[in-house]
């Protein structure tokens, strides 16, 4: 039985009175700044080495037309995802760490992964490619892909509040993953189809396939990892620790199965690949989108029932609390930002949702048990950078 933690008693603006937005600690600012570099260059390498591989088998102008028709899909499928986390919307640092991730480091392990399972099965002279697909693939792939929602939960745990965080993150990782899959797959339908139908039949072609690929099945990739991350947004809002290991086991195993019910179709002919995107595909899709809105809302309420608290300590006006609880009363600052003092008015009123929102969050895993020993100092420092983001306002 979960036993919520003691919250610890919330400060005066009066007892904060003049303390300024906490400063990063030194080592641990150079730390962090490390760590991206380090992550800079692995996958800025990783990308290259990619590329090759998909250059030395399309040849240049493949690449070319891959890239070209892989990056229209990627803005709008980016845009949807990022509409879903409005209450509290990631660093750009981890959106880029996700997309990058799915681009280069999963894509990376899966390519040699499953080139080495077709070696083993056509050694032993079975069908290899189709068997790889449907047997070998999705494990290999969704196990890449949620290693970075994993990462994103152990390393930046203040970042990851639940189920809302799980699908946005596995979106993104699973959105930069069919990026560059899709640039062989557009590559490879346009060279092979050049030398018979020329360059204009080609690009015929590769459009058909883009239309499968990128406009019927943008989010199939995305999809498949969401159940990954669905799990692992459970686990981020239990004390329990056998949710910890069943949740994300559960999520990542019907990752597994949803993506090899795709394979499997897409290997069965054309028959079997409408009955399973229509019947099977399309339905899941549409639940994911359910829950998404319906844990949205239920963020909603988070912060509708934690800023109270902090509203009788005087840091928020009952209006102002009342209008952060809602995404209508949340647009309309900064619209009224917007008009009357520009960008910088919009992004001061997006710093000052942004902290309130983290401290009710905050104070949701004080009263699950989930917050961890630090939660008092965290809370001084939201505080404080709260104060500071009032003083930007005015």
């Amino acid at each position: 039985m979960t036993t919520p933690s003691i919250a610890p008693p919330i400060p005066t603006p009066e007892q904060l009175l003049g303390v300024g937005a906490p400063p990063q600690a030194g080592r641990p600012r150079r730390r962090r700044w490390l760590l991206a570099i380090v992550l800079a260059v692995l996958m800025a390498g990783t990308a290259a080495l990619l590329l090759l591989i998909i250059g030395e088998a399309v040849g240049i102008a493949g690449l070319l037309v891959g890239l070209g028709f892989a990056v229209i899909p990627v803005l709008p499928a980016l845009a949807a995802m990022l509409w879903v986390d409005r209450f509290e919307p990631e660093p750009t640092g981890l959106i880029a760490f996700c997309l990058a991730w799915g681009a280069t480091v999963a894509a990376l392990i899966s390519v040699v992964l499953n080139s080495a399972s077709l070696l083993l099965l056509d050694a032993r002279g079975d069908d290899g490619l189709d068997v790889s697909a449907v047997f070998v693939a999705p494990w290999v792939e969704e196990a890449a892909k949620g290693v970075a929602i994993l990462l994103i939960l152990l390393v930046r745990r203040r970042e990851f509040d639940g189920i809302v965080d799980g699908i946005v993150f596995a979106g993104l990782v699973g959105l930069g993953f069919a990026f560059m899959e899709n640039i062989l797959y557009f590559g490879r339908a346009y060279v092979e189809s050049l030398e018979q139908q020329g360059a204009t039949g080609a690009l015929t072609t590769t459009s058909v396939v883009f239309i499968v690929r990128g406009i019927a099945a943008p989010f199939a990739h995305p999809l498949f990892t969401a159940a990954t991350g669905i799990g692992i947004g459970i686990a981020a809002t239990s004390s329990r620790r056998w949710v910890w290991v069943v949740a994300p086991l559960t999520g990542y195993l019907v990752a597994v199965l949803l993506h090899a019910v795709w394979n499997g179709a897409a290997v069965s002919g054309f028959t079997g690949f409408l009955l399973a995107y229509f019947v099977i595909m399309v339905p899941v899709f549409a639940a994911l989108v359910a829950l998404a809105l319906w844990a949205r809302r239920r963020e909603g309420r988070i912060v509708a029932r934690n800023l109270p608290a902090y509203t009788a300590a005087g840091w928020f006006s009952p209006a102002e609390a009342a209008a952060l609880s809602s995404l209508s009363g949340r647009r309309y600052a900064e619209v009224w930002a917007r008009r009357h003092r520009g960008s910088p008015g919009r992004a001061a009123v997006r710093r000052f949702q942004h902290t309130a929102t983290e401290l009710a969050f905050l104070r949701e895993r004080i009263r699950r048990g989930v917050a961890g020993n630090d939660a008092d100092e965290t809370q001084r420092e939201l505080l404080a950078t709260l104060a500071a983001n009032r003083s930007d306002l005015a």
